[in-house]
């Protein structure tokens, strides 16, 4: 695995929150790091407070009455400004997202046009039918089901997908009329700063889209707990989204929350998988974003007629995989987000080999060279030809590049080995056989699933997200549009007397 070295640049930027259509800094800053160089310091942020943050909430409460007024056409106008927007920029925004959060350029690029995706489809939704006309029991009766804006959403998005993943709630809010507090990663402030400086540009007008910067602790503790906020909206570890459930809605009855959490994903390669697609598919579900993806695969399910063929080839191309520059478009493996990160790495690493699993490649901390200063790992492999259950190592998170390859007997013993866990996100299955990958789609548990594909590759046009502890079957994108309205009954009489449903009568 051969290493480059990453060139500091962009220093010293600073970001603000914009609450209300002002630019305001806070009393306390924090400082955004390369991870790819730890010297590199490529922004300073404001910490916001819990009293920042309620005007934030009120500007957009304010600007709800007047948002809200607006037609689907007219608010999907600002969304269109934003997709053009985005299209011109799309070379600096991707640049800026690999120096931020560090993964590979083509990556990067990914994420905005990821972005600029769901601006379109957003836009495009703005002249699609928003209601049903339903027939009424009464002839002399027109009933309607039509969605109302629920108000104030807050959204709270991660690090991994700093330009994607918010406007996955944001434009869906926007254009059902609500308006919105958005709380990016900590990680990742200067791409939330450029989103709200292209949401200037694009003309939303202030207090629409409200920006705070912050940590969890105290800037997402004031957004969720706000009695002023209606929704929520997080992506991010299944403990956080735990305590937001938990925390959010206590005594606001009125109040919802939409989670996307994480996963324990996998590959499952029955005995008649193409194996060139199965080892392809296998390398970039567990290391592309070095395994710092939700839907990485952290297992690869193998039937132990083929195991021994697949590992042999797994394991060759892993160790030809490029850790380095995330700025040169041949690097496969950028750093991981932060020194907590690899420490985490470290403990799942320790945790499968305690629990006994056999090593294939011994992943390393880049420790010396060009790299010493970033958060570099290289990819960590390892095997248990019979699954042993109830082990931390093969049911719990990693968030890293580090996978295990198990053996299973069959089609249906992978399917049990892949729902014992906790989580419900995504899989893959790999076969030739139309009638195995039915059976696995109708038995596993997920809520992406995909044939002869890897465990990534989510379209905006689909819904994203999964069940289980993966989350609480609010997905984000296609579906976000569902519970950011509200769908209300409206029935108008057109008879000159009132003639009730179910027989009522009147006296």
């Amino acid at each position: 695995m051969s290493a480059t070295l990453i060139h500091p640049t962009e220093t010293g930027l600073t970001v603000k929150n914009c609450i209300d259509g002002e630019w305001v800094g806070s009393d306390r800053t924090f400082q955004s790091l390369n991870p790819a160089n730890r010297d590199h310091v490529v922004a300073t942020v404001p910490q916001t407070s819990k009293e920042q943050v309620e005007a934030a909430v009120a500007a957009a409460r304010r600007a709800f009455s007047s948002w809200r007024e607006l037609s689907w056409v007219k608010r999907a106008e600002y969304i269109d400004n934003l997709s053009q927007l985005i299209k011109r920029d799309l070379e600096q925004l991707s640049r800026l997202v690999t120096i931020e959060c560090g993964k590979p350029i083509n990556e990067g690029r990914a994420d905005v046009v990821e972005a600029l995706h769901m601006a379109q489809y957003m836009a495009g939704h703005g002249r699609l039918p928003y209601g049903q006309v339903i027939s009424s029991e009464i002839a002399a009766k027109d009933a309607y089901i039509i969605r109302k804006p629920k108000g104030v959403v807050g959204i709270i998005t991660p690090w991994n997908f700093p330009f994607a993943i918010p406007l996955w709630g944001i434009l869906p809010a926007v254009l059902g009329g609500n308006t919105v507090v958005f709380k990016p990663s900590e990680e990742t402030p200067v791409m939330g700063h450029k989103l709200a400086e292209l949401f200037e540009e694009a003309g939303f007008p202030a207090g629409v889209i409200n920006t705070v910067h912050g940590n969890g602790e105290e800037t997402g503790a004031a957004m969720t707990g706000s009695e002023g906020v209606d929704v929520i909206v997080f992506t991010g570890s299944r403990a956080v989204g735990s305590l937001i459930k938990r925390t959010a809605v206590a005594g606001e009855t009125h109040k919802f929350v939409a989670t996307e959490l994480g996963g324990k994903n996998a590959v499952m390669v029955l005995e008649d998988a193409d194996l060139d697609i199965a080892v392809n598919a296998g390398v970039l579900s567990a290391f592309k974003t070095s395994g710092q993806r939700c839907v990485s695969s952290n297992r690869i399910i193998v039937d132990k007629k083929v195991i021994d063929a697949y590992t042999e080839r797994f394991v060759e191309k892993v160790k030809r995989i490029k850790v380095g520059d995330g700025l040169e478009e041949d690097t496969f493996m950028g750093p991981l987000i932060s020194q907590e990160g690899v420490a985490k790495w470290h403990h799942h690493n320790r945790m499968a080999v305690e629990e006994g699993g056999e090593v294939l490649v011994e992943g390393h901390e880049v420790t010396d060279g060009p790299l010493a200063r970033g958060n570099f790992v290289t990819p960590f492999v390892y095997r248990f030809r019979d699954y042993k259950e109830n082990t931390f190592c093969l049911r719990e998170e990693a968030f890293s590049p580090h996978t295990c390859i198990i053996g299973c007997d069959g089609m249906e013993d992978a399917v049990r080995i892949y729902n014992d866990t906790d989580y419900g996100l995504a899989m893959a299955v790999i076969t030739e056989d139309y009638r195995k990958w039915r059976w696995v789609r109708d038995h596993a548990d997920y809520g992406l699933g995909y044939v002869n594909l890897p465990s990534i590759g989510a379209e905006v046009h689909l819904p994203f997200g999964g069940v289980k502890a993966s989350g609480n079957g609010h997905p984000a994108a296609e579906t976000a549009l569902d519970y950011l309205t509200h769908r209300v009954a409206f029935t108008v009489n057109h008879a000159r007397e009132i003639v009730m449903a179910q027989g009522l009568t009147t006296l």
